[in-house]
């Protein structure tokens, strides 16, 4: 079916679709209560389905306004459709595509800034949510401190628009304290360790910039605003056209902001909400005292193996994750990494094994129906691969133990970055450090040796343990020097 004859989804068009299809909410029946930072396809189907799910079980004023931080397109795309777009569940049995009606709301923040932050500083909001990526952030991902530079800095001297994720938080808060509008809770639901904690980090960074900030509004963060670490967990690639074609075939309805993702979705909160929240329980979600057991769980076990397949996949020349697990010997040396590096460096939430949730995990990344792209997922390799990996590896080394195939996830992120595949085809490389990495390879011997040398001199990457550890260059080397040599597929061929 063309993606351009049937008519656009929107409140018009609810009644003509399928029952099973509708959604729970009708946009502007519910007042907004939550504002979310970061409209991508992550949210839409995440946080949007179980605040949806929340409120159709439960009730209460918890709409959805979406920010934009850059992109117009998205907001565009939603206003022409009264704020409804669909989300599409992909396995074996078949696409099952249902429309959210969440969103109370919609904002582009490069276009009306001052609105955002008045936004935040509105009593009717209690809960502000965010998906900004690691880079948004602008924490270094080592050492968690702030990046501070003209742009920030410029951003919380409060005469002009901010530009900044940071700067717009913090702009939004001062406003709320200065109009008394009452507590906040502020949620990360971006996929790094302790994102509660290092986004409370990165707001009392920025505060202590703002020119004029009195004492009062640091005793009133510490008093009335709270910073709920989560975990979460849903596959979801990024829109086509073949999402958009899937969706309407489903709807009879165009919907330009179609998303779509696998069934499976997982929410850890802790339940940390001043001024209240929707019944997300009700959707599914787990409500915890600590998310921090949950957050290692997957950013080690998933994450990790998420990005190892990414790295090797594509060099390799997989398209899609699915693809790079189907490589002889990659499913077999995944499992060894979870159970013999991951499973021992942390200690899992109650109850749960670390080896059987590996487990789960390829079976989740072979799911056919996901065309997750590898290069997507590989992309911010430099921003990731601290928490995905580095971690893994620095907690074995300090019980004593050599971890060998968390270092063949290393020796893949570098050969990821030399921007070869095994065939000789080029990879591109989008990543906040490309520069620095690009030009550390360019001045160093063009050898495993050399390459290993040059990038464990990123000390935005690696820790200074790690980067003095001549137990993991050994390991890296080794694998680097097998992956060069003959490629990714005879190298787990023979890996034993």
């Amino acid at each position: 079916m063309a993606v351009t004859t049937a008519p656009l989804l929107g409140l018009g068009t609810l009644s003509r679709l399928p029952e099973q299809s509708r959604p729970l909410l009708r946009p502007g029946s519910v007042p907004a209560g939550i504002v979310h930072l970061g409209l991508g396809a992550f949210h839409r189907a995440h946080q949007a389905v179980y605040t949806e799910e929340a409120v159709a079980a439960a009730g209460g004023d918890w709409g959805i306004v979406g920010v934009s931080p850059r992109s117009g397109a998205v907001v565009a795309d939603l206003l022409a459709q009264d704020r409804l777009f669909s989300v599409t569940s992909l396995s074996g049995a078949g696409p099952r595509t249902r429309v959210i009606g969440a969103l109370a709301g919609v904002r582009h923040a490069a276009a009306d800034p001052g609105g955002v932050v008045a936004l935040l500083a509105d009593p009717a909001i209690r809960v502000v949510t965010l998906t900004v990526t690691e880079k948004g952030h602008r924490l270094d991902p080592v050492t968690g401190e702030l990046a501070v530079d003209r742009v920030l800095l410029t951003d919380l001297a409060t005469a002009g628009p901010p530009v900044t994720i940071p700067g717009l938080l913090v702009r939004g808060l001062l406003a709320r304290y200065r109009a008394d509008a009452g507590p906040l809770a502020v949620v990360s639901c971006d996929n790094f360790a302790s994102n509660g904690r290092r986004l409370h980090g990165m707001v009392e960074q920025a505060r202590v910039l703002v020119p004029g900030a009195t004492g009062g509004f640091g005793d009133w963060l510490r008093e009335s605003v709270t910073f709920p670490g989560t975990m979460v967990d849903r596959i979801v690639p990024a829109s086509t056209p073949a999402t958009l074609a899937v969706a309407q075939a489903a709807l009879g309805a165009r919907d330009l902001a179609a998303v779509h993702g696998e069934p499976y979705r997982q929410w850890v909160i802790e339940d940390r909400f001043p001024g209240g929240r929707p019944a997300w329980e009700k959707a599914g979600a787990v409500l915890a005292a600590d998310a921090g057991p949950w957050e290692r769980l997957k950013l080690r076990s998933l994450n990790g193996v998420h990005s190892a397949l990414a790295y090797l996949g594509a060099v390799a020349g997989r398209e899609t994750i699915a693809a790079a697990l189907e490589i002889p010997g990659m499913r077999s040396a995944l499992e060894r990494f979870v159970a013999e590096d991951v499973a021992g460096s942390f200690e899992p939430p109650p109850g749960v094994s670390v080896v059987g949730y590996g487990a789960s995990v390829l079976d989740r990344f072979a799911n056919p129906a996901i065309a997750h792209a590898t290069r997507q997922v590989a992309m911010d390799g430099s921003q990731k691969l601290p928490q995905r990996v580095l971690h893994t590896i620095v907690d074995r080394r300090a019980a004593g133990a050599s971890p060998r195939w968390g270092a063949l996830v290393v020796a893949g992120w570098i050969r990821f970055v030399q921007g070869r595949t095994d065939d000789g085809r080029a990879l591109p490389l989008d990543d906040p450090l490309a520069a620095e990495i690009r030009d550390r390879l360019a001045a160093a011997p063009s050898t495993p040796r050399g390459a290993v040398e040059a990038l464990f001199g990123l000390d935005a990457v690696f820790p200074a343990e790690l980067a003095a550890d001549e137990t993991v260059r050994a390991l890296v080397l080794d694998w680097l020097t097998a992956l060069d040599r003959h490629g990714v597929e005879a190298t787990l061929a023979g890996a034993s």
